[in-house]
């Protein structure tokens, strides 16, 4: 049975950890004969936007066959409303039994609507990033984009498609909503861990090298966050100013990911080289042993892949306190954060170097639940449930 993944609304990265990456390479570990048809939208080394010039057909890092579409034109709106040449051939030569739509806000979704007329056994899956801190931010993006454009869209599919799948509950929230999809069609399927990867970073010895790398002990309490800072994440400066001031030698805070141009100076300004380290870019595929290496791991800003990611690994976390984001609380595994301040997050990060027996409870939930809820080889599975 051959399942495509169509990647077109948005990006699809080679050698990343995105939902869009794993589940084809579990689908595919499942035994199904596995195909992604892509947008040219990928991330550069560092992290950042950029469209690859390459287009045509290729074999991934899992060995699947990945056909990138070109866009219909260079122009910026047909790149935003997503026109691309030949995605009706591709979608025919490919043959799906089942689609995965990772996401259903792109124009060319009129021709997924023509497969699916003609092949009217494909069984098709829609699934959605979108939530209203990460979209229809302005007047013109709610009211003329999504409640317009993109609402026409997930409609236009619908008669077609057995689910639609939001990746957090406030996204399953937000295609009601914003889209008026039906609510018995509407589920919540989360995002993950790499199960391999995570199972490779458990053992002692990445946690004693990741350790060693940057002169941190053993017995320090490594507390670390990960992923872009930029104007939307600037809680990321609250965190390294809250451990700067927490007076406790064996704490230490590591920083790693891309950070804009204008907060660079801010960063560096924060980073002593010893109790607070900014590293970096790290690869996707190595930030499972990064955090591997930590006692704590704190998102203080906006949801990012990696909070589920980090709950399957097992590691206590402190995040902000987003709507529809409660997912990954276990049970005790995370405490939340209600403000953007210094102050919280210093007094949350004491009391649990304050309270060892808070904080092992935390990791004993951590441990036991994690990947019983966010392994992705499951959530592959239940995708297609």
């Amino acid at each position: 049975m051959k399942i495509v993944h169509l990647c077109l609304a948005s990006f699809f990265p080679d050698n990343y950890s995105y939902q869009e990456n794993l589940l084809p390479k579990f689908h595919k570990e499942l035994g199904y004969d596995v195909e992604v048809i892509a947008s040219t939208q990928s991330f550069d080394e560092h992290g950042k936007v950029c469209y690859l010039s390459n287009v045509g057909t290729y074999r991934n890092e899992y060995d699947i066959k990945v056909t990138r579409l070109p866009y219909k034109t260079d122009n910026k709106i047909w790149k935003k409303l997503k026109r691309y040449q030949g995605c009706y051939e591709a979608i025919r030569r490919a043959k799906p039994d089942i689609l995965f739509i990772h996401g259903g806000q792109f124009l060319d979704i009129d021709q997924v609507v023509r497969y699916a007329k003609e092949n009217p056994k494909v069984v098709i899956y829609v699934d959605n990033h979108a939530d209203f801190s990460n979209s229809a931010t302005n007047w013109i993006s709610k009211n003329v984009l999504h409640k317009i454009i993109w609402r026409m869209c997930e409609n236009k599919i619908e008669p077609y498609t057995k689910k639609f799948y939001g990746v957090l509950p406030v996204r399953v929230e937000f295609l009601k909503e914003m889209y008026k999809l039906p609510e018995n069609k509407c589920e919540l399927l989360v995002m993950g861990a790499d199960d391999e990867k995570v199972e490779s970073a458990a053992r002692q010895e990445v946690r004693k090298n990741i350790r060693m790398k940057y002169g941190i002990a053993d017995d320090d309490f490594l507390v670390m966050t990960g992923g872009k800072i930029d104007k939307w994440k600037t809680q990321t400066l609250l965190l390294m100013n809250a451990v700067q001031n927490i007076d406790r030698k064996n704490l230490k805070l590591v920083v790693f990911g891309s950070v804009t141009q204008e907060l660079e100076e801010k960063v560096k300004e924060l980073a002593d080289g010893q109790k607070v380290q900014y590293i970096g870019w790290v690869q996707a595929k190595d930030s499972y042993n990064y955090f591997a290496a930590a006692d704590l791991v704190v998102f203080p800003g906006r949801h990012s892949v990696f909070w589920e990611q980090v709950t399957g690994q097992g590691i206590p976390m402190l995040v902000k306190d987003w709507p529809g984001t409660h997912h990954v609380d276990l049970g005790g595994n995370v405490a939340f954060l209600e403000n953007d301040c210094v102050e919280e997050i210093q007094k949350k990060i004491e009391e649990l170097l304050d309270n060892p027996d808070e904080y092992k409870k935390m990791k004993e939930v951590a441990m036991e639940k994690g990947m019983k809820v966010f392994s992705y080889r499951n959530i592959a599975k239940r995708a297609l449930s």
